[in-house]
């Protein structure tokens, strides 16, 4: 901690310096305390995991000051830690390039949590940067630089720095192995071996491998590598029935939603002080913020372009729902027909029984409830089946489970569509308050 912390504070390439919560030059040491003290309230360790966390992020040459490149790494660290963890900002002018050192505790300043990396945590940060910077009129990098697999290389693996994970050298050394053509799975194994993995072989076959400098094995499956790294389909592979598996993506983290601009003449109408008017302007060069960021990623910088993406994600929406409104319909009839057709069965032979004794009130008396399930099954029956034959239960229920497989499915579509419409119809009402455009027309209150 303390050789990272002193090459961030080296004064030969210190510009400018901020920090929350903590003082950089005994930082270690804060960091430390916060840390102990979590382990004094909550009895966990916290030798277990990450001390801390670095964040790095650059400017064009010329485009920033060093003071100004320090306000927005302050401003990036503190939207995404939240204001809950001690950190500070280095900015370092030694190169052709501005450039931000962000360290911060990987305990919460208040002992109550600790802080984890996430699945597209890398995304979802990339994402918080260009928001902060486009708030502050700085440029963002349009194309971020890519793997061959598409894959998008942070800034660590730009310049060399960091080597890539556990997971993914296994992958590789795996299809590099199976690249080699080996003639069975125990060949394929000694070129893994060749390739300075420790191959551990555990209870029921389990196959791991142990990659230089990793303390836990990374097991072959499906489950832990991903599609197509299974000994099974290893194998596969291996007697060409199957292609050599392809490096799989991370999803990246869901975009943040844009919410609706706020108008401010019309809440300081209502009553609204400066105040609130300080705040409405904050907030809303957020959301145009992030409306910019949206139109980028989606490519959809032309107005007509941004009304088509539009209408097209709400009739999509629309048409989901119909589709999702008449599935629910057949299933809920599906499951009512199944319903009433296993009560008629079970009662029919009582009705039977009660026609035998000549509608006797004492039979109906002993089995009321049988006989009035009886007839509520064979109404609701007739009412379903509308006069058509009575389908054989096998066939009911296998077009139950597929009318429930596709209700699963729709669900699916269907929120991803919600969100989807809310989207961007949140960002095309931004984009035609910003325009001064009402229904394709000039707003002549706002041109006044």
């Amino acid at each position: 901690m303390e050789e990272r912390f002193d090459y961030g504070l080296n004064p030969k390439k210190l510009g400018a310096l901020s920090s929350y919560l903590c003082d950089p030059a005994t930082a270690p040491a804060e960091f430390l305390l916060v840390k102990s003290q979590y382990q004094a309230e909550t009895g966990r360790a916290v030798e277990r995991g990450a001390l801390f966390f670095q964040i790095r992020q650059a400017f064009p040459p010329g485009e920033v000051t060093a003071e100004e490149a320090n306000q927005v790494g302050y401003e990036t660290a503190m939207r995404w830690t939240k204001g809950k963890y001690q950190f500070f900002v280095c900015t370092h002018t030694d190169k052709g390039h501005l450039h931000n050192h962000i360290y911060f505790n990987s305990t919460a300043f208040d002992r109550s949590r600790k802080f984890h990396n996430f699945i597209g945590s890398s995304f979802a940060l990339r994402r918080l940067s260009d928001r902060v910077c486009i708030e502050h009129d700085l440029s963002v990098i349009q194309n971020p630089k890519q793997h061959s697999k598409g894959r998008y290389l942070h800034y660590g693996q730009w310049i060399g720095e960091k080597p890539p994970s556990a997971k993914q050298r296994v992958r590789l050394a795996i299809v590099e192995s199976l690249q080699k053509q080996p003639a069975d799975f125990p060949a394929f194994l000694r070129l893994m071996e060749e390739s300075g993995f420790l191959v551990k072989h555990g209870r029921g076959g389990v196959i791991s491998f142990l990659a230089p400098g990793q303390d836990k094995p990374t097991r072959l499956r499906a489950s832990t590598l991903g599609d197509g790294f299974d000994p099974e389909d290893i194998r596969a592979v291996i007697a060409g029935e199957r292609p050599i598996p392809e490096l799989p993506q991370e999803a990246p983290a869901p975009a943040r939603r844009v919410n609706l601009i706020i108008d401010i003449q019309e809440r300081m109408a209502q009553g609204k002080g400066p105040a609130y008017e300080r705040w409405a302007k904050v907030y809303n060069l957020k959301q145009m913020a992030a409306a910019l960021q949206y139109l980028r990623e989606k490519d959809l910088m032309d107005y007509d372009a941004l009304a088509a993406s539009t209408e097209k994600a709400v009739e999509r929406f629309h048409a989901l729902s119909e589709e999702l409104r008449q599935t629910e319909a057949e299933l809920e009839k599906t499951s009512g027909l199944m319903a009433a057709t296993v009560d008629y069965a079970k009662t029919r032979p009582v009705f039977d029984g009660y026609k035998a004794a000549r509608y006797s009130k004492k039979y109906l008396s002993e089995h009321e409830t049988e006989l009035a399930t009886y007839r509520a099954a064979r109404a609701t029956m007739n009412e379903l089946l509308d006069g058509a034959k009575l389908p054989k239960m096998a066939d009911m229920k296998k077009s139950r489970q597929e009318l429930a497989g596709k209700k699963k499915a729709l669900y699916a579509e269907y929120r991803k569509a919600q969100a989807d419409m809310r989207q961007t119809v949140a960002v095309k009402a931004n984009i035609d308050h910003l325009l001064g455009v009402t229904d394709g027309r000039e707003n002549k209150a706002q041109e006044r």
